[in-house]
């Protein structure tokens, strides 16, 4: 992530207390910090809203798309936790009106909103929910926030919607709302601009790769980037990224490779054929190579697809290359024949190909025993599983090498959070919840 993105984002959820700051003295301070929680989460939701929009300028403000989607995460849980907050802390203030009918309806859409956004929550930390189910309950989000905007417009509160503040809070609701609705749109409508048709679908090794044609211009891309791709026909609903294993040509064809690991994966390896119409997004990603020192590629499995699209962009004048292929056995590792090319036409590319059921995992120890150049001057590239890539880090940093060298996506966008932690956060905010239950009913009964 960037921080300038971090930065703005800080700056509009702190902004609101230059307006709060002089309504402490007329206000009871308690209830005015609840509605200041009230609008952080109002902001955090409609932020959280526009960077699912997946703009491509985005990407320079607040890092790749893969660490958007983390941000995206996160501010779901600053919101939530803000909400829960507002709910715990009374808000309720003396003399701010009657309360009619339509306060009474934005009340009522605040606590429904509520106990909507904690379901929603715990199906997106669930990882185990199926994708398709978990990304059809996550749309409901944007209709919850619209119900969090209602609430906020119409709720009794100590300054009018016209007012400065009014306005601030008001204008990311409508940012939020305006971008929920942007995304419901077809795929092809907003996102998919690129119209292809498959060209040819081959297998290789434990993967599928689908070589596509375009029916205008085509897309422009990068080495290393991914995109968002949508397989049109029955069965074919949701539009799925995968990173482009070719490098750029001029006749702008595209190559995606996939493992059929979930259902939608699986159903699309067998019904994708030759001819098929294919909606495709612009390319994202800042996984690039750069710089003149020696490079270290390392993928795991299905992590092997960029690196594809590196080896076919070397040039014989690169500084020198040693990747790192880590699979079960040959036979499920993919795209074998493209790397031998490579070999064969740059003599500073040399593949190690990391077969786990004869030689077990790789380890730090091999890596050094392989490349010639000490690990205090080359730059690595990864892309595998987490688990796999936290390991070799923390080797390899251990072992000499700067850490701002060592390059990652994250492999998978939709992530959950650690268990401990978030057990622990909700054993607090249950037992702060609790103390306030019993402290209001002491005071109703007083």
């Amino acid at each position: 992530m960037r921080m300038i993105g971090l930065f703005l984002i800080a700056a509009a959820l702190v902004a609101p207390l230059y307006w709060f700051w002089p309504l402490m003295g007329h206000h009871d301070q308690i209830a005015l910090m609840s509605q200041y929680i009230g609008c952080v989460a109002l902001i955090a939701m409609g932020v959280s809203q526009f960077l699912a929009l997946r703009l491509r300028w985005q990407q320079m403000i607040f890092g790749p798309l893969d660490r958007i989607y983390q941000l995206h995460k996160w501010l779901g849980v600053i919101a939530i936790t803000a909400i829960l907050l507002h709910d715990t802390v009374d808000a309720e203030m003396d003399g701010l009106g009657a309360e009619t009918l339509l306060v009474e309806v934005a009340e009522t859409l605040g606590e429904l909103s509520l106990y909507g956004f904690l379901i929603l929550v715990v199906l997106s930390i669930a990882t185990y929910v199926p994708y398709h189910l978990w990304r059809w309950t996550h749309r409901l989000m944007g209709a919850f926030f619209a119900a969090s905007a209602v609430h906020y417009l119409f709720i009794l509160k100590p300054f009018d919607v016209l007012d400065p503040l009014g306005l601030y809070v008001g204008g990311f609701c409508a940012l939020g709302i305006l971008c929920y609705l942007i995304t419901l749109l077809p795929f092809s409508l907003f996102a998919g601009r690129h119209a292809y048709r498959v060209a040819s679908v081959e297998q290789s090794g434990e993967a599928v790769a689908v070589s596509l044609e375009p029916e205008k211009k085509g897309m422009k891309h990068r080495a290393g980037q991914f995109a968002f791709v949508h397989f049109t026909g029955k069965g074919k609903n949701e539009a799925h990224p995968f990173t482009i294993s070719k490098a750029p040509e001029g006749d702008r064809t595209l190559r995606f490779t996939f493992k059929p690991l979930g259902d939608d994966t699986r159903l699309l390896a067998q019904d994708v054929v030759p001819g098929d119409a294919v909606r495709v997004s612009p390319a994202y990603g800042r996984f690039e190579r750069g710089g003149k020192k020696p490079e270290v590629w390392i993928a795991g499995g299905i992590g092997v697809t960029p690196f594809v699209a590196f080896a076919q962009s070397l040039k014989k004048t690169d500084p020198p290359v040693d990747f790192f292929y880590c699979v079960s056995d040959a036979s499920k590792a993919a795209h074998l024949q493209d790397f031998a090319n490579v070999a064969e036409r740059c003599p500073n590319f040399r593949m190690h190909l990391v077969e786990s059921c004869k030689t077990g995992r790789l380890n730090v120890d091999l890596v050094e025993a392989r490349v010639e150049a000490p690990m205090s001057d080359v730059t690595v590239y990864y892309c595998g599983p987490d688990s796999m890539r936290k390991h070799l880090q923390a080797g390899l940093v251990a072992n000499g090498l700067p850490s701002r060298r060592f390059k990652y996506e994250v492999f998978e966008i939709r992530s959950g959070i650690a268990v401990t932690p978030v057990l622990n956060g909700v054993a607090r905010l249950a037992e702060f919840l609790l103390r306030g239950f019993l402290k209001r009913r002491a005071e109703a009964k007083g």
